[in-house]
């Protein structure tokens, strides 16, 4: 009798996710035709443009319109099923019916930040062999889509350059002529979309690259499948349905405005507001505008938008959560959420390749959001491995994770996708935590920036959070610099004036916080910026760098 077949895990897993309804045979395709057919009129997105003092608006049977035009203008340039098309974008309506034109002609989607380095943008497009990119004419002094139009000379595969809304160089398309402008006679207008092109939820469809804090940045590849199972549980955390308004503070390209936002607002059929440039006091005016329940930022944005509402205030009295990500969220913060929006702060952690994996859950108490980074969606875990040559850290240990909402690799970086991933199965975030007491964790840092002292880890998140909170300080980075006698705690901070605090002062500022004094700064240096990813992400190890044995 022959032994029988061995079962693969991958097929185990993929059947209980169905199962359990965190993945699924529909798309998101078919939930913006579900919306367009059930309440066609109802406002999908709203797009303020902030200098031209202006708002674009979508209802779901416009979007859906779109949504075909721009696929028939895709099929016209004869992109394929398993293409990729780069939308370098700011938070734009364009992108919105572009996300689902992509998927409808059966296209890889890859987005890019406006902000992004010469060298970085031919890395992105060469990696993809993008073959189509659509960009705008400037942004912040950087002529994009001469830039583009250039690299399409070097890329062989970069065959379509579109620019939306302005001067249009030689050698590049404009965007509307080929995509909005209805005329039927232009060429390209009447080409159908062939049958079977359209993605399955199971297949790539999109590509978000990592900051690439210590080299080049990755392809994360993700199928709608896996994006779905990350957003119902973060919809479902909060008991959204379509009734949600989200006002969101961060780039569409990113994947918490691109999935947490447009997407989770097409899933439950709401309306989505978000803003070109980054103005946050006026985030207050898209809240009080369209009736906004949901505010979705980093704690910079929320501490101005709470500020702002001090010095105006506006009505925000269909706020209800404030999700808060990237950073700690400090007591102060969501006390100021909650007097001067009336809305309950909370706390997520997450990252590209996964999306939002542990948030806080309106049922813990009030403050909660300031003391964990939340527990575990329902289709992820998470696992916290002892660290230390003893095991053992004070509890802190390494961060790992698995579950649906894992992406399928990085693009053309297999090697480096499966070097993550444990002989258990569990990927590695080489993030640092400890647990929260309540089923959660606690961010502590990155594992590579941990600062050790007596057997406990340094709280660098947290650090960071409370020395940017001084009054004189805009943003702080704390980093290890090492030394003969151990490293010595350097506070990097970008001053909010003329002045900045001295060393004695923000230790002191530090103290009052809280903290262990074993870790106050030992050292303060200024600057005028930290230096970014094009995720946000401070680049460490150059501050380490440019101070060691200095």
């Amino acid at each position: 009798m022959s032994a029988p077949a061995p079962v693969d895990p991958r097929r185990v897993r993929a059947d209980e996710y169905r199962r359990r309804g965190w993945w699924r045979d529909e798309t998101f395709l078919d939930d913006l035709r579900r919306q367009a057919r059930h309440r066609p009129h109802h406002l999908a997105i709203a797009g303020r443009r902030v200098a031209e003092a202006r708002t674009d608006t979508l209802d779901y049977a416009e979007l859906l319109q779109l949504t075909e035009r721009f696929a028939r203008a895709l099929a016209g340039l004869g992109v394929r099923r398993g293409d990729f098309v780069a939308v370098q974008l700011p938070n734009r309506w364009e992108m919105v019916p572009l996300i689902f034109a992509c998927a409808r002609v059966g296209a890889v989607i890859c987005p890019i930040s406006p902000v992004c380095p010469e060298d970085e943008l031919r890395h992105r497009l060469a990696l993809t062999e993008a073959r189509v990119c659509v960009t705008i004419p400037g942004w912040a002094g950087s002529p994009l889509a001469s830039t583009v139009t250039a690299l399409s000379g070097e890329l062989a595969t970069l065959e379509q350059v579109f620019v939306v809304g302005g001067p249009v160089p030689d050698g590049a398309r404009d965007f509307h002529d080929h995509f909005v402008d209805p005329d039927p006679d232009r060429v390209g207008r009447t080409e159908a979309v062939p049958e079977g092109r359209e993605l399955g939820p199971d297949d790539p469809f999109v590509v978000l690259f990592t900051s690439g804090t210590t080299g080049e940045s990755k392809g994360v590849l993700h199928s709608q499948n896996t994006v779905h199972s990350a957003i119902r549980g973060y919809v479902d955390t909060f008991g959204l349905g379509p009734g949600l308004v989200a006002a969101v503070s961060t780039p569409l390209c990113h994947y918490s405005g691109f999935a947490q936002g447009i997407l989770a607002g097409v899933l439950l059929g709401g309306t989505v507001a978000f803003q070109d440039v980054r103005r946050n006091e006026a985030l207050l005016d898209l809240v009080e505008r369209y009736g906004a329940t949901l505010l979705y930022g980093p704690p910079a944005t929320l501490a101005d938008v709470t500020a702002s509402q001090r010095a105006d205030p506006r009505d925000t009295s269909t706020l209800r959560h404030a999700v808060i990500g990237s950073a700690p969220v400090l007591a102060d913060l969501a006390a100021d959420i909650r007097d001067t929006l009336g809305a309950r702060a909370h706390s997520l952690w997450g990252m590209s390749e996964n999306g939002p994996v542990t948030i806080t859950r309106p049922g813990q108490p009030e403050d909660w959001a300031a003391h964990s980074n939340g527990g575990p969606i329902d289709a992820m875990e998470v696992r916290i491995d002892p660290a230390g040559p003893d095991g053992t850290l004070d509890g802190v240990g390494r961060l790992r994770v698995r579950g649906a909402s894992l992406a399928l690799g990085y693009h053309k970086r297999d090697d480096v996708y499966a070097a993550e991933f444990g002989a258990d199965g569990w990927f590695d975030t080489g993030d640092l935590a400890r647990a929260d007491g309540d089923g959660g964790i606690r961010i502590v840092g990155r594992a590579r920036d941990a600062v050790v002292r007596d057997g406990t880890v340094a709280p660098m998140t947290e650090l960071e959070a409370v020395i940017g909170g001084h009054p004189t300080v805009t943003e702080a980075a704390l980093v290890g610099l090492p030394g003969p006698g151990g490293d010595t705690l350097c506070a990097v901070v970008v001053p909010s004036g003329t002045g900045h605090p001295a060393l004695d002062e923000l230790r002191a500022h530090v103290e009052r916080a809280g903290l262990d004094r074993r870790f106050l700064p030992e050292r303060l240096e200024v600057v005028t910026a930290l230096p970014k990813t094009l995720t946000g992400k401070v680049r460490k190890a150059e501050l380490r760098a440019r101070w060691t044995g200095a």
